[in-house]
């Protein structure tokens, strides 16, 4: 997969407000242009409108381009919940009529990875998901299968990953959120799993653009998720990178990315994109070059344990 994928959550007009479809279908376009050959929706972006607007440019396209999308749990539960039987957010019936509503969607024979929106290690070896899975996979309506794991807790997979049951996980990790490198990082390099790199500049805050000024309207979640003092703690936290590596301001977002494509357990970094100038700018750190060892080094003073989607 190109090191830089797309995240397309941003342009499911839901949680995140102000997307465009046909800016989001030319950012799509662009983002193919320039080489990016992996893709992340899922079915709740939107309620699949996401999922119609990537499946419309794949099929546009001659080149291959691997999408992934997410079944999200029945029950509603976000975070996944170790109490809660796996049957009650993933019964056999659920993964495959989402499954074949995303694949109506997208106007695709197969999905190149179906996920699981949330996990909790407790599931494994209980329920009906595993079976399912299996058997869509020998159906060839999926052709890998991961899951999505819980917000800033990558301790909750760790016994899927070491399992030999799943193929990729998908996890937030960035210069704040640097936990994936504590225990996941090593058990997906031991088994061999693909890692995806989640939100890349946690919802903007590394991206530079956020003050203690910024607003968001009401109805997109960053209203939520930077209330209160926390633009300014981003703000000064960020302030503290570029002061550290000597950086300028606008250099963060590049930085932050690369930071994470230094990692060798990374398969591919998702941020979201809703511009063309976006597009451009993220793929240019795809380069295959990362961060020199001093700067990934100093950055690690700048880990930042926190859960701004629930504290």
């Amino acid at each position: 997969m190109s090191e830089v994928g797309y995240g397309a959550w941003g342009i499911g007009q839901t949680m995140w407000i102000g997307a465009d479809d046909a800016e989001s279908l030319r950012a799509l376009e662009r983002a193919i242009d320039l080489g990016i050959n992996f893709i992340d929706t899922a079915l709740a972006y939107g309620n699949g409108h996401s999922e119609e607007l990537v499946g419309k440019t794949v099929r546009g396209r001659s080149e291959t381009v691997h999408v992934a999308t997410k079944i999200p749990p029945l029950n509603g539960r976000w975070p996944a919940s170790g109490d809660d039987h796996p049957d009650a957010a993933f019964p056999a019936a659920h993964i495959r009529d989402c499954t074949e509503r995303s694949l109506r969607n997208l106007g695709l024979e197969a999905i190149d990875l179906q996920q699981f929106h949330v996990w909790h290690d407790n599931w494994l070896d209980r329920g009906e998901w595993l079976e399912a899975v299996q058997a869509l996979k020998q159906e060839g309506k999926i052709r890998n299968w991961g899951v999505s794991i819980n917000d800033h807790d990558p301790g909750t997979a760790l016994g899927l990953v070491r399992s030999g049951d799943v193929d990729t996980v998908q996890v937030i990790y960035n210069v704040f959120d640097q936990s994936p490198e504590d225990e996941l990082f090593p058990a997906v390099n031991e088994h061999d799993v693909g890692v995806l790199a989640r939100v890349p500049f946690d919802e903007g805050g590394l991206t530079g653009t956020i003050t203690p000024e910024t607003g968001f309207p009401e109805g997109d979640f960053r209203h939520d998720y930077f209330a209160g003092d926390r633009k300014r703690q981003v703000a000064e936290r960020v302030a503290a990178i570029v002061d550290d590596l000597g950086i300028e301001a606008d250099a963060i977002a590049e930085t932050a990315l690369r930071y994470i494509l230094s990692s060798d357990a990374v398969s591919t970094v998702i941020p979201g994109m809703r511009s063309i100038r976006n597009v451009e700018r993220n793929c240019a750190a795809g380069d295959g070059r990362g961060l020199p060892a001093e700067q990934v080094e100093r950055l690690h003073a700048h880990r930042w344990d926190r859960n701004f989607y629930r504290d």
